[in-house]
């Protein structure tokens, strides 16, 4: 897959959420959100664009979905990326707010469980595939 250049990109301008483009659930759950969620977000797999030059762990990217904010701030990943992506909601004061209440620590702490959970059971939801699968745990 050839690399995306961000070179040109302005880095104020929105968001960046980063999928696994060799993962089937990840690929069909990214185009789900470019077509349904009213984000402002530009939705790129991870293996297209130069994960270190936008500060991207590829040990956690493997793991769990990056967001990476418009003005290429810290990214954030899991759980957290995907309240992040919804507070980026452009028409839905209703999705903004749900990303701010997932950040929440009681909420964050389920919805943390959640995400690992539905992580590691990938390969088993609709579009994955044993290519999907979590790398064994060092």
């Amino acid at each position: 897959m050839p690399v995306v250049d961000l070179g040109d990109r302005d880095a104020n301008a929105r968001g960046l959420l980063l999928y696994d483009a060799e993962c089937g659930f990840c690929t069909r759950a990214a185009h789900w959100v470019r077509r349904q969620l009213p984000v402002d977000v530009d939705v790129l797999a991870l293996q297209s664009v130069d994960l270190a030059a936008l500060g991207v762990d590829p040990g956690r990217a493997e793991r769990e979905i990056p967001f990476v904010p418009a003005g290429r701030a810290a990214p954030s990943y899991g759980h957290e990326a995907c309240a992040d992506l919804l507070a980026t909601a452009t028409s839905s004061r209703l999705l903004r707010l749900l990303g701010v209440v997932l950040r929440a620590p009681v909420i964050a702490s389920v919805t943390r469980v959640a995400y690992r959970w539905v992580a590691a059971q990938r390969q088993s939801l609709p579009g994955g595939t044993a290519q999907c699968a979590l790398p064994p745990s060092a």
